[in-house]
């Protein structure tokens, strides 16, 4: 931590922002000290296996959970807000191969941008509270069946059709997978989602509020949280996880290959939180669904994580270091058949429902985000050096 008085006041700089505190939000917190999170005023966890994903959408947005009534009427706006337009869908095979080689992350940035400006979706500035709510389920409803949709036509396939029969998670999987999973298998994906849905201010949240607090348009809040989220310390941790278990391959091999990471100063994906001190509890909610699918890769993760954490407590010795979501939610989607490089693109399409209600949120403060600096450079001003 870096200090320094302006205006005779003490000014503290985190490496990171770490622990600043930037606005207050109604939506939810992460408790990282309890091993604890939840969104409003429900447990996160006790929502994901106990709720629908449309039930705690319903709750992020609105503030309360729906009645049976509320949620059959959420539903039937969710299929009207995910037809993606003709003019979107003509564009789609050349966004696939401009991103070709790239996850769908990158094509779908270009593919909000445009249902944007197909839709004539406004700045934040110049809308009503109705009007962005409206924009806010367009925008999270639409953006699984556009990552399906380049995904599909990056690997040369004819996108899915969405189904209007199939709630949201289950929908989302016929896109992904063309096939139905049994109800075990659907419920664990849908746990996963769900429970990605918001978790505090990390950084693609924080995005999302910057860019909406300059009034901006919905979609290009999302398009900013995207980018955010495309980086391997953030989103892209899930695939990074499985390759951990691909490289490691059987258990002897547990303890020479984390020892030659630690000691090379590699990171292992899937452990470490800069939040949590004790154990994630979406970990260890993933990791019993795991083994409520079970077979050989469930055992062999479990097997894994138990001896990666033996080997950091004597390794890096006061170091808090636990399992996290991103190691049991790799082996999960993997159960379920989602392809290793939609892993990043399932997680972003549970959270863009927790950007867009944040996104809400800052929008109705009207504070546009403006922090400062500490500049470092060389004393100021000098005279400017002679030309050559």
């Amino acid at each position: 931590m870096r200090t320094d008085r302006m205006d005779d006041t003490l000014i503290e700089v985190p490496r990171g922002l770490t622990n600043v505190v930037a606005a207050e939000t109604a939506l939810g917190d992460v408790r990282g000290h309890e091993g604890f999170y939840h969104y409003r005023q429900y447990s996160a966890i006790e929502l994901a296996t106990e709720r629908s994903f449309e039930e705690v959408w319903h709750l992020l947005l609105f503030g309360a959970l729906p009645d049976r009534g509320e949620l059959r009427a959420f539903r039937e706006r969710l299929v009207r807000a995910r037809v993606i337009p003709p003019a979107v869908a003509e564009l789609l095979p050349a966004i696939a191969r401009l991103t070709a080689g790239a996850d769908a992350l990158a094509g779908v940035r270009m593919a909000l941008a445009a249902v944007a400006a197909e839709d004539r979706i406004r700045p934040l500035f110049d809308e009503t509270g109705a009007e962005s709510i409206t924009d806010a389920i367009r925008v999270a409803a639409i953006t699984p069946v556009l990552l399906a949709d380049v995904h599909a036509l990056a690997n040369g396939r004819r996108p899915r059709a969405p189904r209007d029969d199939l709630g949201h998670v289950a929908n989302y999987l016929h896109l992904v997978t063309g096939t139905e999973q049994d109800a075990l298998r659907e419920r664990a994906v849908s746990a996963y989602m769900t429970a990605a849905i918001d978790h505090g201010f990390n950084a693609s949240t924080f995005t999302a509020r910057v860019v909406a607090s300059t009034g901006a348009d919905l979609a290009a809040a999302v398009v900013g949280a995207l980018g955010s989220l495309s980086g391997p310390l953030h989103g892209g941790a899930p695939s990074r996880a499985l390759d951990t278990l691909d490289e490691i391959a059987t258990p002897d091999r547990i303890d020479a290959w984390v020892t030659e990471a630690v000691r090379s100063g590699r990171r292992i994906m899937g452990f470490g939180h800069p939040v949590y001190r004790t154990e994630d509890p979406r970990s260890r909610m993933l990791r019993g669904m795991a083994q409520e699918i079970g077979g050989g890769r469930v055992e062999f993760a479990v097997t894994v994580e138990s001896r990666v954490l033996e080997l950091l407590a004597e390794l890096k010795p006061g170091r808090e270091l636990h399992t996290n979501v991103e190691f049991y939610a790799a082996v999960v989607m993997e159960l379920c058949g989602i392809p290793r490089e939609m892993f990043t693109p399932t997680f972003a399409a549970a959270r863009v429902v927790g950007w867009t209600a944040h996104i809400l949120e800052q929008a109705a403060d009207g504070k546009i985000v403006r922090p400062s600096s500490r500049y470092i450079g060389p004393p100021a001003p000098l005279p400017l050096p002679p030309r050559d």
